[in-house]
């Protein structure tokens, strides 16, 4: 998806699949779509289910509880990371199953203070006219 900048950092530009997901952000909620037919949850916004053909689709808001499912740091200064290097990016995994890839906030980009499986939230950060969702270590465990 193509970007613009808030600032140095890359915002996203809607598109009318993706609209819904930045009217959830902007309220401070993660939505995510699920197949009518199936129950299934995904990611990334479409217009149909990657389940059925031509499956209607639904947004719903998710818990935004989640899991650490890999991560790496990074130590090369991305558009608009320069001062904030090494940070961490990881695959989360979302409470009701799909994977996302995100920034990981408030935890030391060391393997030291970083495991796999460990409890994540979801953080809202302001961005431009959009807000992004990024994750942050729990203070509770996911599953509670």
């Amino acid at each position: 998806m193509p970007a613009t900048t808030a600032g140095s950092k890359p915002v996203p530009i809607p598109t009318p699949t993706t609209q819904p997901y930045w009217d959830g952000t902007a309220r401070g909620e993660l939505l995510i779509q699920r197949c009518v037919t199936t129950g299934r949850f995904f990611t990334y916004p479409r217009r149909f289910s990657p389940y059925v053909v031509n499956g209607d689709v639904e947004w719903v808001k998710a818990s935004g509880r989640a899991t650490l499912y890999s991560y790496v740091i990074n130590h090369l200064p991305g558009p608009g990371y320069a001062d904030e290097v090494p940070y961490v990016i990881g695959i989360v995994e979302l409470e009701e199953g799909p994977r996302v890839l995100a920034n990981i906030l408030g935890v030391p980009p060391e393997p030291s203070a970083l495991s796999i499986g460990m409890p994540l939230r979801a953080v809202f950060e302001p961005r431009g006219d959009l807000t992004v969702v990024q994750f942050t270590a729990a203070t509770e465990r996911a599953d509670s």
